[in-house]
């Protein structure tokens, strides 16, 4: 009888412990329509950020001093001008050709923002990037 217990108390832990997996694919971002309005970080920029930036910019890793993990980290004034598209570093960085020397990102050897992701990002900066 307790082995029996533990078995199906192993196997609810086991179902439990996957269905919570919420780990978001690349696939699952460049599926996710972001609206010509209304921009919200945490359901539209955030998951393109922890799928297509953290590798280089969050989670301990911080190439050219960028963190990404955090909002307040980047919104700053000069990353990110908010309520300004053409004075935002991260606008000229993801909105290719490169400008002013500054190298286009992500790299053409990691996963590429789609055309949805840089107009959201440019949305969401041009609204104010707001901590919504």
């Amino acid at each position: 009888m307790r082995k029996s217990f533990k078995i199906i108390l192993v196997s609810i832990i086991s179902i439990l412990i996957i269905a919570c997996d919420d780990t978001i694919t690349n696939q699952d971002v460049d599926n996710r329509i972001i609206p010509s309005s209304n921009v919200s970080f945490s359901q539209h920029i955030y998951p393109v950020f922890q799928v297509k930036c953290f590798s280089c910019h969050g989670n301990g890793i911080y190439e050219a001093g960028l963190d990404l993990t955090l909002r307040s980290r980047f919104v700053d004034g000069r990353i990110v001008v908010p309520g300004d598209t053409l004075t935002s570093i991260l606008v000229w960085r993801i909105d290719r050709p490169p400008r002013a020397g500054f190298n286009p990102m992500p790299p053409e050897f990691m996963p590429q923002l789609t055309p949805n992701q840089i107009r959201g990002i440019k949305i969401w900066i041009a609204e104010g990037a707001l901590d919504n």
